[in-house]
């Protein structure tokens, strides 16, 4: 906080958490909201660099604004690659029974396990993520989205973790269907480093938003959108 006395003049929102990287545990701090009163602007990097100062942290910026973007490269950010292909969510027909896709909670417990499984119980109350598990003979992809707006308009869906991409792939066409047919949403925006190719009949974005982060340990495919405000911050 940026305090004068007791009134508190701006502040910095960050998540943080303790994650298995390889073989090691590391600490990470994801940066989200930065507010500052306008007359005390001017003092507003000091809550950036006192952040920044903790030793012994990954830091994520995972939606910066356009006039931090620039500012966190001079701090020794480094862009995360966010190519992102929008889907239009199209129906498509599920033949047989060899396929399901759930969101129920308690199927979800029992058809994951391992780090898939700590991951769901960890943001099963997360408010901005929404989970599903895709089954097919036997095999098991958990799914974790966000509902995002675009210019104001709440239609699209962000996948934010792929358990099993190679799954994914074979089905991800019932997937975009699903979040049509269950939950309304007409267009998915699939970031290949997430979903791990590009999706068949879909458009790379020109311009995807800018995603960041700063560490001396951990390299940028180790670093996820997992505990952190894109999970817990609806917008």
């Amino acid at each position: 906080m940026l305090v004068d006395g007791e009134r508190v003049l701006g502040a910095y929102v960050a998540f943080y958490s303790q994650r298995r990287v390889d073989d090691r545990m590391e600490n990470f701090c994801n940066l989200s909201a930065w507010c500052v009163l306008e007359p005390y602007r001017s003092h507003g990097l000091r809550l950036l660099r006192a952040m920044l100062a903790q030793e012994g942290y990954t830091f994520t910026d995972l939606s910066p604004s356009g006039n931090v973007v620039p500012l966190n490269a001079r701090l020794n950010f480094q862009h995360l690659d966010t190519a992102t292909a929008l889907v239009p969510n199209w129906p498509w027909p599920r033949l047989g029974k060899r396929l399901r896709i759930v969101s129920d909670p308690a199927t979800i417990e029992k058809s994951l396990k391992g780090r898939d499984l700590q991951i769901y119980r960890d943001h099963a109350g997360a408010p901005a993520a929404y989970h599903l598990a895709v089954i097919e003979d036997g095999e098991c992809c958990y799914v974790m989205f966000r509902r995002d707006s675009r210019k104001r308009l709440r239609l699209f869906a962000s996948i934010l973790h792929v358990g099993n991409p190679d799954l994914f792939q074979r089905v991800a066409r019932h997937v975009y269907s699903h979040l049509l047919t269950h939950h309304g949403i007409l267009v998915t925006l699939a970031e290949t480093r997430v979903v791990c190719s590009r999706p068949r009949y879909s458009i790379l974005l020109a311009s995807p938003r800018p995603k960041m982060f700063r560490s001396s340990r951990v390299s940028s495919s180790q670093v996820d959108y997992l505990y952190s405000e894109l999970t817990c911050v609806p917008w």
